[in-house]
C-alpha cells in the first residue's frame, strides 16, 4: 500500500487571513485624526479642563467613547470599499472654515465654534479617505459626538431660566395636589412655615440633558422604527421637568413637616442622583412597551409571509 507523505504540500503556499487586517485607508484617517487633534489641541485641552470642572459638561470626555463603541458593534455593516467623496468633504471643509472665521470676528462662544469647525474638518476626512457610503452608514456615531460641544452660555442661561421656570409650575400643581397651603410669586414659594426659591442651580438642566442624551443612545440601540425612537427621546423633556419639580415638592414638603432644616438635607444637597433614578423608571417601561411593539409587528409580518408562502405553494402543487 502506497502511503502519501505527511509533508507533501507543506512548501504549497497557503492564502493570507484577511480577518483582523486594518484598510490602510482607515490607518491614513486614523492618522490624519491625529494631526487634526494636534492642530486643535488647544481647544482639546480648554474641552477637557471644562469637562473636569463644570457638571453640566461632565459628560463631553464619555462622548468619542462611546461614538468608537458604537462604530464597533456595527463594525459588519460598514462599507469594506472605499471611495473618496471630494464634493462633501469641501463642503465640510467650507463649513468648518466658515465657524473658524466667525469665532475669530465675534470673540464669543470661541470653544463651542472651534469644536463645531473641529468636527467639520473631521467629517471632511471621513468623505475624502472613508467615502459618503462610509459615512452614511456611521452617521448615528458621527453625530453622536455633536454632543462634545459645549453649549454657549447665553444658551445655558436660557434654558436655566426655561427648566427653572418649568420646573416651578410642575412643583406648584404637585404641592395643590397635596393640599398644602401655597402663595406662589414666579419662583418663590410660601409654605407654612418657610419660604422657597427656585435658584438657578435648582433648575435640573445637567440632569435633564443627560436623561435626554440617555434616551437618543437607547432609541438607537434598542428601536429600529423612526417614529417610536422619536416618541422616546421627545418623552425625556417632559420627564426632565417632571422630575424636577417633584424634587422640588418633595423638599418643600419635608420642610412643611419637619422644618425648615430640611432645606438643608442630604435630600436637597445630595439628592439628584436618587430623582434622576426616578426618572428613568418610566422612560424604561416606554422603552420596553415601544421594544415589544416592534417585536410583534415583526412577528406578525413573519407569520403574513409565512402563510402566503404556503397559500402559494398549495396552489402551485395544485
Amino acid at each position: 500500500m502506497n502511503e502519501q507523505p505527511l509533508l507533501h504540500n507543506s512548501a504549497a503556499p497557503r492564502p493570507r487571513r484577511a480577518y483582523g487586517s486594518v484598510p490602510t485607508r482607515v490607518l491614513i484617517f486614523a492618522a490624519f485624526v491625529l494631526l487634526l487633534s494636534l492642530c486643535f489641541f488647544k481647544a482639546l485641552s480648554s474641552l477637557t479642563s471644562l469637562a473636569l470642572y463644570d457638571e453640566l459638561h461632565s459628560h463631553v470626555l464619555l462622548v468619542p467613547f462611546i461614538a468608537a463603541y458604537l462604530l464597533y458593534i456595527i463594525r459588519d455593516q460598514l462599507p469594506k470599499t472605499y471611495c473618496s467623496s471630494f464634493t462633501w468633504a469641501i463642503l465640510a471643509l467650507t463649513g468648518g472654515t466658515t465657524v473658524l472665521i466667525i469665532a475669530s470676528a465675534r470673540h464669543t462662544s470661541w470653544l463651542t465654534m472651534s469644536m463645531l469647525a473641529f468636527l467639520c474638518y473631521l467629517a471632511a476626512g471621513g468623505f475624502v479617505f472613508l467615502g459618503k457610503h462610509w459615512m452614511k452608514a456611521a452617521t448615528f456615531p458621527f453625530a453622536f459626538l455633536l454632543f462634545m460641544i459645549p453649549l454657549p452660555g447665553s444658551l445655558v442661561q436660557w434654558l436655566e431660566n426655561a427648566s427653572k421656570l418649568a420646573s416651578a409650575d410642575c412643583a406648584s400643581f404637585l404641592l395643590h395636589l397635596t393640599g398644602v397651603p401655597l402663595l406662589r410669586d414666579g419662583t418663590i414659594f410660601q409654605l407654612p412655615g418657610i419660604i422657597l426659591e427656585v435658584a438657578q442651580e435648582c433648575s435640573g438642566i445637567r440632569s435633564s440633558l443627560v436623561l435626554l442624551i440617555s434616551s437618543i443612545l437607547a432609541s438607537y440601540l434598542f428601536l429600529t422604527r423612526p417614529f417610536n425612537r422619536l416618541i422616546l427621546i421627545l418623552v425625556a423633556i417632559p420627564l426632565g421637568v417632571l422630575r424636577n419639580g417633584f424634587r422640588i415638592a418633595v423638599i418643600g414638603l419635608l420642610c412643611v413637616r419637619y422644618g425648615p432644616s430640611m432645606i438643608h438635607s442630604v435630600i436637597h444637597r445630595s439628592g439628584g442622583p436618587l430623582f434622576f433614578v426616578l426618572s428613568l423608571i418610566p422612560s424604561i417601561v416606554i422603552l420596553w412597551t415601544l421594544r415589544r411593539n416592534e417585536r410583534g409587528v415583526r412577528v406578525q409580518k413573519k407569520t403574513r409571509q409565512s402563510n402566503t408562502g404556503d397559500e402559494s405553494g398549495i396552489f402551485t402543487s395544485q
